[in-house]
């Protein structure tokens, strides 16, 4: 028996990284999963972007677990996009009691140095992308009556000041604000609300191409707050998953609100 026996978890960013694990973890725990994730790539952004065969094969994990699953390609920038891959999930799997709002990139420079596009990029992506991603759940979540989780993937950029890094590590604190405010707002209807902050995941977004050219430009002075105080340089996306299962739980069922850090110790240097 399953902590999750029962439910259904809406993610997005789900075909490949955090999200897949996520998705499988959560299927492993009993929920069924409606799954979303861009699948192309998004302006200024490096990285080798997900793709619908991805998508599938987060899909086909689920299953393997014994679960259902409704696939969806959408953009969490689109909000009639994203709320018509919601309701198909709901539509066929009947509810929904977790929400992962885990889609998001990253791009580096000097914050002088950024373009216009590359912070409108990642803000729209992450932060924009996680209000859109509760705008369109909540409602069902509030109407169902029986409570929820949501988690927001945050990073440990969401809780200190990451060089290089000014639109992700914006949109990061920003998620916090937002997920606050909800956890006030939900906590009437027995939904909570937390953010997690994970440091480096081994996921396509470690690759990004710019970020350890310049942080080797300040080694000696801005490198060694990259650095972690337990002896790993990245972690697997299955140890967030660990998490998220635990925070989608009802064994965290008095925790909303909160700011949850995977961090290997970074934090504490």
């Amino acid at each position: 028996m399953g902590r999750l026996d029962g439910k259904v978890a809406f993610i997005t960013g789900a075909a490949r990284g955090q999200g897949r694990a996520h998705a499988v973890r959560l299927a492993a725990e009993g929920a069924d999963i409606i799954a979303v994730d861009i699948c192309a790539g998004v302006e200024s952004i490096k990285l080798q972007p997900a793709t619908p065969d991805d998508l599938d094969e987060t899909a086909r994990l689920v299953e393997k677990q014994g679960r259902a699953v409704v696939a969806r390609v959408a953009d969490v920038r689109d909000l009639d996009g994203l709320r018509a891959a919601f309701e198909a999930g709901v539509a066929q799997l009947g509810r929904v009691d977790v929400v992962v709002a885990n889609a998001g990139v990253l791009n580096t420079a000097w914050t002088w140095e950024m373009t216009a596009e590359q912070w409108r990029s990642v803000i729209d992506v992450n932060l924009t992308g996680a209000f859109h991603t509760v705008k369109v759940s909540v409602p069902t979540m509030i109407a169902q009556g029986n409570g929820g989780s949501i988690i927001m993937t945050s990073s440990v950029a969401g809780l200190y000041g990451q060089p290089f890094t000014a639109s992700y590590t914006a949109a990061k604190h920003g998620m916090v604000g937002l997920a606050r405010c909800l956890a006030n707002e939900l906590a009437e209807y027995s939904i909570r609300v937390n953010t997690i902050h994970p440091t480096g995941v081994n996921t396509e977004m470690y690759n990004e191409p710019d970020l350890f050219p310049l942080i080797q430009t300040r080694a000696e002075t801005l490198g060694p707050v990259f650095m972690n105080s337990l002896p790993t340089e990245r972690m697997e996306p299955e140890d967030v998953a660990a998490v998220v299962a635990f925070l989608a739980s009802d064994e965290s069922k008095y925790m909303t609100g909160t700011q949850i850090p995977v961090d290997c110790g970074k934090l504490n240097r």
